[in-house]
């Protein structure tokens, strides 16, 4: 669990009373500001676009009654994961996924998919990926504050001695290196026993509490922005591990692509807050400390993984930067 120290309350108090007095007219029109009425409100400078081969768009086989599923995972973007990014990639554009299928889905942890059989050829120029990718080395080190009021978005962290939102993402670092973690919608590769650390080609997300003690010893290669309830309220499986006995029980996938290999009026396009604009500090504020018309007693504390970055479509038309 993250949280904040005693000490850096005051600030966050501060952050948030900004927020709420600044805008005193339009607050006494529409009540208490919400982290919803805080995005809703943002300017479209405080976004950013995702860059089309960051974005891969899986496409289940139709549910029964019919309907498209359709789920988009953003990938996580360099320096971290590299690896396993561009052997993700490079199956994509193998069209390896195409007729395997979500095989194994565990209550309050993960829902699998790939090659349940394990029969199919791989693409040959996928790379071995060493253990020592789970974390990407800082270029030199860094003084960790997690209890001190000027920095009060790096958070006191269980698992790591701070964890922080940079560039979109909620990473931890231990000072000399940081990575990834696991929050709900994460991918990450699943693998077999170290020093196995997975091609790529076997991928899960996180569909339960945040599976933290995983971060370092698996691959977070991105997270699911779109269409996370088609894997989320799957069938759990009875078989060994969660996967489904019956295999008639799989769910194929008909096709997995990047974006960027789509015809452009089929492509996806979304962008995500900025954290280092004034939108997401306020919004980063009252993920920790909420007082409005439900919140009567603000916690003054908030998980890393408990303030998702808001990520929302982009406007047709609007070029990635």
């Amino acid at each position: 669990m993250t949280i904040f120290s005693p000490r850096r309350a005051g600030a966050f108090a501060c952050a948030t009373f900004a927020l709420l007095t600044v805008p005193a007219a339009h607050a006494a029109e529409t009540g208490p500001a919400t982290p919803d009425a805080i995005v809703a409100a943002s300017p479209a400078g405080d976004w950013q676009a995702i860059p089309a081969d960051e974005l891969l768009v899986m496409t289940l086989a139709p549910a029964k009654d019919g309907s498209s599923r359709q789920i988009v995972i953003q990938l996580v973007p360099s320096p971290y994961s590299q690896g396993w990014v561009d052997n993700i990639r490079k199956l994509a554009k193998a069209h390896w996924w195409d007729g395997t299928s979500v095989y194994r889905v565990v209550d309050n942890w993960v829902t699998q998919w790939g090659d349940a059989e394990e029969t199919k050829p791989l693409p040959d120029s996928l790379r071995d990926i060493p253990e020592s990718e789970y974390i990407t080395p800082l270029g030199k080190a860094i003084s960790l504050s997690c209890d001190k009021a000027e920095t009060p978005q790096a958070l006191c962290d269980s698992y790591a001695p701070v964890a922080q939102i940079i560039d979109g993402w909620p990473l931890a670092s231990d000072g000399t290196s940081r990575w990834p973690v696991h929050c709900y919608g994460s991918v990450g590769v699943a693998r077999n026993l170290s020093p196995d650390t997975g091609s790529g080609a076997e991928l899960y997300t996180v569909i339960g509490h945040a599976p933290r003690q995983l971060d370092r010893n698996v691959a977070v290669v991105g997270r699911v922005i779109e269409g996370m309830t088609y894997l989320s309220t799957l069938p759990r499986g009875k078989g060994p591990a969660g996967t489904y006995a019956d295999p008639a029980m799989r769910v194929p996938i008909r096709s997995v692509r990047l974006a960027s290999q789509l015809p452009e009026a089929d492509r996806p396009a979304f962008e995500f807050m900025t954290d280092d604009s004034d939108s997401f500090a306020h919004y980063f504020a009252l993920r920790a400390a909420r007082h409005d018309d439900f919140y009567h007693v603000p916690a003054h504390g908030v998980d890393v993984c408990n303030v998702p970055v808001p990520i929302r479509a982009r406007k047709t038309g609007a070029s990635a930067e």
